[in-house]
């Protein structure tokens, strides 16, 4: 990354917050560090940052308060590090809108690589110049590229980065069955570990977002034992 990137760290064990500022520092990342959640969400208020690195257990606001404080008006990936080794975590907390979790301890070269696959993609939908058609609709469902809008039935719905690329990515392949090994590579950009709980669970926030506009038609289609495809 060669432009400027603001990654906001929330930690609030003092040794893990400047470990993780030094390896994204070193990786000419501009990092502003929080040590609480109150800390955090002062300065969420004051820059813009196109990634969050969170952990859960903070003083002040916690990490889940904290992403649904995030969500309500930016898109930029959040990750989460916790300590936490329930899955039951991990699942609420992509639920809420990360959209993605590291446990700890964790190998700073792992932790390098999410952040990076993660950035990449928010860029490209960021700041997508594409010069083919930038808009795809589907039933109801009108996804605009060039934007990063979404619409069902003319009313904007309020996406995760993670969602949008999903999203896209079965729109533009409606007669596709998508793996969950598939759309796990494709949006993570790493290899398939089986966790296939992660792409679910965004699959899940999709639709009830989608269906909050228009419960009667059905848009994204489990074919069972395989994947996701679009519903025809």
């Amino acid at each position: 990354m060669n432009k400027t990137v603001n990654i906001l760290v929330v930690e609030d064990n003092m040794d893990i917050n400047n470990l993780l500022s030094k390896i994204l520092s070193r990786n000419n990342y501009n990092v502003i560090s929080a040590y609480s959640g109150s800390e955090a969400k002062l300065c969420f208020d004051k820059y813009n940052f196109e990634l969050v690195l969170l952990d859960l257990m903070l003083p002040g606001i916690s990490g889940e308060q904290l992403i649904s404080i995030f969500r309500q008006t930016k898109t930029m990936p959040i990750i989460v590090i916790s300590a936490k080794p329930d899955q039951k975590i991990k699942i609420d907390v992509l639920k809420l809108g990360a959209d993605d979790f590291i446990s700890k301890p964790f190998d700073p070269e792992e932790v390098l690589a999410r952040v990076e696959a993660q950035l990449r993609r928010y860029t490209v939908f960021s700041n997508s110049n594409e010069k083919t058609n930038h808009t795809l609709k589907h039933k109801n469902l009108i996804l605009d590229k060039h934007k990063v809008l979404v619409k069902v039935k003319d009313t904007e719905i309020n996406l995760t980065s993670t969602e949008f690329s999903i999203l896209e990515l079965l729109m533009s392949y409606p007669g596709k069955v998508f793996t969950k090994s598939n759309i796990f590579q494709h949006i993570w950009q790493e290899d398939f570990i089986g966790d296939d709980k992660t792409v679910n669970v965004h699959i899940s926030n999709l639709r009830s977002k989608i269906s909050a506009i228009d419960p009667d038609e059905e848009y994204i289609h489990t074919v069972w034992g395989i994947g996701f495809k679009l519903s025809e």
